[in-house]
């Protein structure tokens, strides 16, 4: 006698999406918890992941724009030479929706993710105020040569030692990044990476190098319009989770080789 064929229902979606039915509501794997927050799913008090929406897509939403205009700036395409047409991809798009972002992961517990909407936020604000054409920040270096002061030694060595510094703090994110997904580690890899190389651009500058600046510059660009196109992708994954498409997209899980973190951390150390 054949047997009977299982229809297929919401239920069974929903498990094979990580989510689980209970008597007393639908409970989240962690796995699928950390594919749409990006940070590990740890206990919390209170029930704000069920009565907000998920924040992360916004903020990844407004740092790939910004990034992708970014890149493809710097990189030089369709003969674009400056980034101060469009300052707004460093004090609008990225900063506001990642703040707004920012503050909703705070609100959810989600720490990782709060940090990085909060480290890209600063960064953008940060290297913004660099690309406004009336900010005279090198006035004090200021030579008849160079009435500006933005072509002076000491001007470009001090960016490409922020820069240096900030690419340190891009890779200190990347080794917590490795609790998550592969996905999310490569992002902040390259996106060290390429810090690094804008950085040696400015300090060659610094030297007179112009040429071997100008590639460097381009280089940087280059690997952080790789970072956009991952960000992209990471952003249609979490919409694509929230919107319930029936696909898999994957991301390299990472966090089965770690240990669980959905438990107390009362009762691990007690287990311990």
């Amino acid at each position: 006698m054949a047997n009977p064929q299982v229809p297929y229902t919401a239920a069974n979606h929903d498990e094979e999406k990580g989510l689980h039915r209970s008597p007393t509501g639908v409970t989240m794997s962690p796995e699928l918890f950390e594919k749409l927050y990006l940070s590990p799913k740890v206990p919390h008090v209170g029930d704000y992941h069920k009565r907000f929406a998920n924040p992360t897509a916004l903020g990844f939403l407004g740092f790939v724009i910004s990034a992708s205009t970014f890149a493809t700036i710097v990189m030089g395409w369709g003969g674009t030479t400056g980034l101060s047409p469009v300052l707004g991809i460093f004090f609008f798009v990225g900063p506001v929706t990642m703040v707004l972002a920012l503050i909703f992961e705070w609100i959810l517990g989600n720490f990782f993710s709060m940090m990085v909407m909060g480290l890209f936020t600063v960064f953008w604000l940060s290297f913004g105020l660099l690309q406004i054409p009336t900010l005279p920040l090198g006035i004090p270096f200021a030579t008849p040569e160079d009435p500006t002061g933005t072509l002076s030694r000491e001007y470009n060595a001090a960016i490409g030692i922020y820069l240096i510094i900030w690419g340190f703090a891009f890779f200190t994110f990347f080794i917590f990044t490795t609790r998550i997904n592969m996905v999310l580690s490569i992002i902040f890899s390259l996106t060290a990476t390429a810090t690094w190389l804008l950085a040696s651009g400015y300090l060659k500058m610094s030297w007179g190098e112009y040429e071997t600046a100008a590639k460097l510059s381009k280089a940087g660009g280059a690997i952080i319009f790789a970072v956009a196109m991952l960000g992209w992708y990471m952003c249609f994954v979490i919409m694509a989770g929230e919107m319930r498409i029936r696909f898999n997209f994957p991301v390299g899980d990472l966090s089965h080789y770690w240990p669980s973190t959905d438990v107390d951390l009362a009762t691990r150390d007690h287990s311990d």
